[in-house]
């Protein structure tokens, strides 16, 4: 049995169907909860490691690149997870689409913001660790 038959005639005649961005979003949100799995531990044991550390010693150990490029992908793959999971809550409960494009921006703008954010914080202590 083929899914054609569960496709509206006017879907039929058009050609058209989904555009499977809801697919790709499914996949992108596992692989980063994936990713995240041994760079949460690997960050959580760091960030214990160092408490109460002074911010000299938190310097050097990002200015070791075995440290950070796990904090760098870190970095990336939450900024980006969270990012997804807040454009589906938007998605479901927020039904004006104006208000909606307008959320949906400000959720895009602000992942970017806290991803440069962290990563410049990154690269300034990796460099004044030296």
């Amino acid at each position: 049995m083929s899914v054609g038959h569960l496709r509206t005639p006017l879907a039929k005649i058009e050609g058209l169907g989904s555009a499977r961005t809801g697919t790709l979003h499914f996949w992108h949100q596992r692989m980063t909860a994936v990713a995240l799995v041994p760079l949460s531990i690997w960050f959580v044991a760091s960030a214990l490691a160092y408490v109460g550390a002074p911010q000299g010693a938190v310097a050097a150990y990002f200015s070791q690149p075995v440290n950070a490029v796990p904090m760098f992908l870190f970095i990336l793959a939450s900024t980006y997870h969270m990012s997804l999971g807040v454009q589906i809550i938007i998605e479901d409960y927020f039904h004006n689409e104006g208000q909606k494009i307008a959320l949906l921006m400000l959720n895009r703008f602000a992942a970017w913001a806290i991803g440069a954010a962290s990563a410049f914080a990154l690269v300034k202590m990796a460099l004044s660790g030296q």
